[in-house]
């Protein structure tokens, strides 16, 4: 099973670079986005007839916002974790016959930090809720977690100590996670790889330079690692600030 998640920092615009042929290329059994920014009716996709789509809509308009097309039927779909409590629209979760899958867009603690402690107390929740859905069946989360976990992760480790996404206390909450039963896929198979980036900055020249962070991921619960294929960043793909992670999994 191929899996992609792609944080396209505003689908509309990604589409006007490429995304539709990078998905129909991919052809991948479940394609899902973050920071799609957009409300229900703003943009019409040709996704096919064997995708079926899901959206998790911001109240705010132009914000926030994820997406799953998939070509596997869900059994159930819950957005947010619990139904209509996250207006942000930052999860969406379904239910498969063998797991759950998370898609999510995680809060940015903003770089003066004036959202740290909604981070926090956000990730709590959202930990408790990842340890409820594993207790039933395995869970594949993917998104953009908006945290460089280890210093490899990002390219100026040093410089960026104590920064939005480079905290201790969201580095820690991270390390929480994954001690609550989860894998890093990517680390989990290449866990000295360097310069292996998901992120970078608008500003001239960075991403050609590859001074980037990874901050996206494919997390799966720890009994799916005999399962795990293959995990990989497709740095080459643009469209948006981000590119698309991948996941291949025996399920």
């Amino acid at each position: 099973m191929k899996l992609v998640s792609w944080n396209v920092n505003g689908l509309r615009a990604c589409v006007t670079k490429g995304f539709m042929d990078y998905f129909t290329e991919m052809d991948a059994d479940i394609f899902c986005l973050q920071e799609t920014k957009l409300q229900e009716g703003q943009i019409t996709l040709e996704l096919g007839e064997t995708y079926s789509d899901y959206w998790n809509y911001a109240v705010k308009k132009g914000y926030s916002g994820t997406a799953v097309f998939t070509k596997i039927p869900p059994l159930s779909v819950r957005y947010g974790i619990e139904e209509n409590e996250e207006p942000e629209g930052r999860i969406l979760t379904l239910e498969f016959e063998g797991f759950y899958l998370v898609n999510v867009y995680t809060p940015n603690a903003k770089r003066d930090l004036l959202r740290l402690d909604y981070r926090l107390e956000w990730e709590n929740r959202f930990r408790t809720y990842l340890q409820q859905l594993d207790a039933v069946k395995p869970v594949i989360v993917c998104g953009d977690l908006n945290v460089a976990h280890q210093e490899i992760d990002l390219k100026n480790a040093k410089a960026n100590h104590g920064n939005s996404g480079f905290t201790p206390e969201e580095r820690g909450k991270m390390t929480e996670l994954l001690a609550a039963g989860f894998i890093d896929s990517f680390r989990h198979l290449y866990p000295d790889r360097t310069d292996a980036y998901t992120w970078w900055s608008y500003m001239p020249k960075v991403r050609e330079r590859n001074v980037g962070w990874r901050i996206d991921y494919f997390l799966i619960s720890e009994r799916l690692a005999p399962v795990l294929k293959d995990a990989a960043i497709d740095s080459a793909i643009l469209g948006s600030d981000h590119c698309p992670v991948l996941l291949d999994i025996n399920l």
